[in-house]
């Protein structure tokens, strides 16, 4: 394996990093189970990764397993106990934990303890994530769904629900 190709061709480098602190206001709040941080967006990595810090705040929530086509995902739990499905079993984690999904494995994630637990979630390529969990946060807050809309919801998010 090698590195890939140059993306920057510059001499002397450049001023371009970027800084959230961690005391920044979430960007989503998904009813009060959730607060989600956009650390890093698909569109502010020039699509190279979406990375997403998900502060679970203690009744149960979380995804049921699914897969996607299109992107990997990956799980590092920051606090707290995380449930992991690695697409056979329900795994508990905790801090320092990680788990690895490329395109196409099946896994979710839960809080299931009653407690608040956080996680970050790191997406390859960074696709658009943001538009799906707002519409998940505006479900929370009472938007209702059509089996319809939520098929399509999850067509265009590539979450493919098993």
């Amino acid at each position: 394996m090698s590195y890939p190709e140059a993306r920057y061709h510059g001499e002397g480098g450049e001023v371009s990093a970027e800084m959230r602190p961690a005391a920044d206001d979430p960007e989503l709040k998904i009813g009060k189970l959730v607060e989600a941080r956009y650390l890093a967006t698909g569109a502010s990595t020039a699509g190279q990764f979406g990375l997403y810090r998900w502060d679970m705040m203690g009744p149960p929530s979380g995804a049921a397993p699914h897969f996607h086509r299109t992107i990997s995902e990956s799980f590092f739990v920051l606090s707290g106990k995380v449930r992991l499905y690695d697409g056979e079993e329900w795994r508990d984690g905790s801090g320092g934990d990680f788990m690895y999904v490329p395109q196409g494995g099946i896994h979710g994630f839960r809080n299931e303890s009653g407690a608040p637990a956080s996680l970050l979630l790191l997406f390859v390529p960074g696709a658009p994530r943001e538009g799906y969990f707002e519409t998940l946060a505006e479900v929370a807050a009472g938007r209702k769904l059509s089996p319809e809309e939520w098929t399509e919801l999850y067509l265009r998010h590539d979450n493919i629900v098993v």
